[in-house]
């Protein structure tokens, strides 16, 4: 009798989703509106909202863990969390390393961004960029000078204070902080395209996760979810499926 309870409330445990598989989802906490740490002290953002979404529609329970940016690919393959949302582009480069879901951002441009008054030629002045990004590997090839930061805030205080002439990063990114500015910063020269779309990075040998994860992904788009998410967190004009 006992054994039959006990098989009794196993199945109702498991019809309920209390034995989901845990995953954990590694992201920045420093990248508004993708990711970013509230006045609450907690994780939030486009990519938080998405990311609790995807675990419900893939039954999966998801556990969040706060990662830097520069060291965000090689904790993902220690084995720290088991998939990275946080930004990422995908790019050839990144998948020697590791593999990606299908995209949940389209490729967005990138933008340079200065003081007030600053003319375009600031793209080939100094040029503060994120350690390890698509943008930081541009500036390098450009004919600028580049100068590195660990985080995409210290390279907007660097255009502040004078220790660069202009940032690269996405425009999603810089939009708001233009705004923001009282007209303090603008958006200088071209957008440019380099990168493809936004996706989770995954570890190879995690094939049966991606495959979950990019499930929920399609399911996300093909109901307008994903895209009213974009819409809120970046603006109604912002790129979309």
């Amino acid at each position: 009798m006992k054994k039959i309870m006990l098989t009794a409330v196993l199945a109702v445990f498991t019809a309920t989703g209390a034995f989901a598989e845990t995953v954990r989802l590694g992201t920045e906490g420093a990248y508004e509106p993708w990711n970013f740490v509230n006045d609450a002290g907690k994780l939030d953002g486009f990519e938080i909202e998405l990311g609790n979404e995807l675990c419900k529609r893939a039954s999966l329970s998801c556990e969040w863990v706060k990662n830097d940016w520069d060291s965000i690919i090689p904790n993902l393959k220690s084995g720290n969390y088991d998939a990275i949302i946080a930004g990422m582009s995908i790019t050839e480069e990144r998948q020697k390393a590791i593999d990606f879901t299908e995209e949940y951002y389209p490729a967005d441009p990138s933008s340079y961004v200065g003081l007030a008054g600053a003319g375009d030629a600031v793209t080939k002045g100094v040029v503060a960029a994120q350690t390890a990004t698509i943008h930081a590997g541009h500036v390098a090839s450009s004919g600028a000078t580049l100068v590195e930061f660990a985080t995409a805030e210290e390279t907007i205080a660097a255009v502040r204070n004078g220790e660069a002439d202009a940032v690269l990063a996405d425009s999603g990114y810089l939009k708001p902080i233009v705004e923001e500015s009282n007209g303090a910063l603008v958006f200088v020269g071209n957008q440019i395209q380099i990168g493809g779309g936004v996706g989770m990075g995954m570890r190879k040998s995690d094939g049966a996760l991606r495959a979950k994860l990019n499930a929920a992904i399609a399911s996300v788009k093909s109901d307008g979810t994903l895209n009213k998410m974009i819409a809120k967190w970046f603006g109604a004009d912002a790129p979309q499926f």
